[in-house]
């Protein structure tokens, strides 16, 4: 008999990546990396599980595990999913029911909290074929993943046919682009140096340290004080010289007279993307951004869906895209968003700071490689070297590329160790870190 989805098991996973002030940024002074956190568990003889997680930086976390917890029902006493057909069914009914829907509609924690099981079901489905989720979407047909995508409200733009046909165009050289991919993996950029709360001499000192190991391009995040992002960028240009691309990142932090001002100011030290110059929702700010002043607009990782995106790209508003494994519903969601990303010709570059969405997201990226865009040209994937320890399959970085991933699934396993000592409130880690009056009482 075909195996069931028999459990369920939402944790909230928490790393106190704030005490290093790790991922710190002009918004988030004091990110603490977190996972609401999935597990899909089977019958059956091999018992293959599916694990998935939404990203958050700390507080709300539960908030999000809740959401994840209501979407229970419609996963327990399912068939476990294996097919296009399976996953796409699954993807509907999750991003579909009427009333979650009206929390957001498809935006949101409850949004977020349906990618997390789809992505779960998809690292199920891919463990069930023996394949990583890379090479198990790009051995679909055309019509396979075209059956994924939920056209509604993208017809205008982009049509079942036109994916369709972008799809069957990319098929000539799939197998030639996946070889090239297992022999020289993909792209990466490093953000690792450049964390807001770091001093001038740690991002110097990993500025050389990201070129040394191989990246081509580094990341600063920008947006506090302008005089502070004229000094800091200043040195890392000298530390990593003209050949090596540096973007910066401003967090959503600057209304758009304030995102022309400081990036005139930036300028001259060649930043080559700004990233979230202001609000994720406002189309027309970033497109006026980008027609205001000389530096390449990028964004994405808060865009709550594919809606949005379509419309980034059809104001003309972002030279790069950047899609996130955890913010929109999943797998599916995120291949309309590639698939409108090609139609556009608009490079994808995806963002993966936080805990486990480097693990997630070069699956996205390889995938589009291969299937869909056809092209690494100009397209890195984000890198930061923190917590990649606390999964099976960690992301593996070789001479500033992503080294593609063999190991069925959607690298997305969290070692059970981890887990329990993580757990929030009460895993040894943060018990470790509470009042000793708190705990006694």
């Amino acid at each position: 008999m075909r195996p069931s989805v028999t459990g369920f098991d939402v944790y909230d996973i928490r790393f106190p990546t704030s005490e290093q002030l790790d991922g710190s940024d002009a918004m988030n002074p004091d990110p603490d990396y977190s996972a609401a956190y999935v597990v899909l568990r089977t019958d059956g003889p091999a018992r293959p599980e599916g694990h998935g997680f939404v990203f958050t930086i700390g507080r709300g976390n539960d908030v999000t595990a809740a959401a994840i917890e209501a979407l229970r029902p419609y996963v327990v006493g399912r068939p476990a999913p294996r097919s296009a057909a399976d996953l796409a069914a699954l993807h509907h009914d999750l991003t579909h029911d009427s009333q979650l829907r009206w929390l957001g509609p498809e935006k949101g924690v409850t949004h977020m909290a349906a990618g997390a099981v789809v992505n779960a079901a998809w690292d199920l489905a891919a463990k069930t074929a023996g394949l990583p989720v890379w090479e198990f979407l790009a051995a679909m047909t055309p019509e396979e993943l075209v059956s994924l995508v939920d056209f509604r409200y993208l017809t205008d733009v982009l049509t079942r046919q036109e994916a369709l046909d972008l799809l069957r165009a990319a098929e000539p050289g799939r197998a030639e682009r996946a070889r090239l991919l297992r022999a020289e993996g993909y792209p990466a950029y490093t953000t690792s140096p450049g964390w807001l709360g770091y001093d001038d001499a740690k991002l110097v000192r990993l500025a050389k340290e990201a070129v040394a190991d191989g990246f081509a391009q580094i990341k600063l995040k920008v947006g506090a004080d302008l005089d502070d992002d004229v000094r800091r960028l200043r040195l890392a240009r000298a530390a990593v010289g003209p050949g090596i691309r540096i973007a910066v990142d401003a967090n959503q932090r600057w209304d758009v007279p304030d995102a022309l001002r400081w990036m005139a100011a930036l300028a001259p030290y060649a930043p080559h993307w700004i990233e979230e110059p202001t609000s994720p929702d406002d189309i027309l700010g970033h497109a006026a951004v980008r027609a205001g002043q000389p530096v390449k607009v990028a964004t994405g990782e808060h865009v709550a869906n594919r809606v949005v995106f379509k419309q980034l790209l059809q104001a003309g508003a972002v030279d790069f895209v950047q899609i996130d494994a955890a913010r929109v519903s999943g797998v599916n969601e995120n291949l309309a968003i590639l698939l409108l990303a090609a139609k556009y010709g608009v490079p994808v570059c995806p963002h993966a700071g936080g805990v486990g969405l480097c693990e997630l997201v070069q699956h996205l990226a390889m995938f589009d490689y291969v299937a869909v865009s056809g092209t690494r040209e100009d397209r890195v994937i984000e890198y930061v070297d923190h917590l990649h320890e606390h999964f099976t399959d960690p992301a593996v970085i070789e001479g500033g590329r992503y080294r593609a991933p063999r190991a069925p699934g959607f690298s997305a396993r969290m070692r059970p160790e981890s887990i329990a000592a993580y757990r929030y409130p009460d895993g040894p880690a943060w018990l470790a870190r509470r009042p000793a009056q708190e705990v006694i009482s």
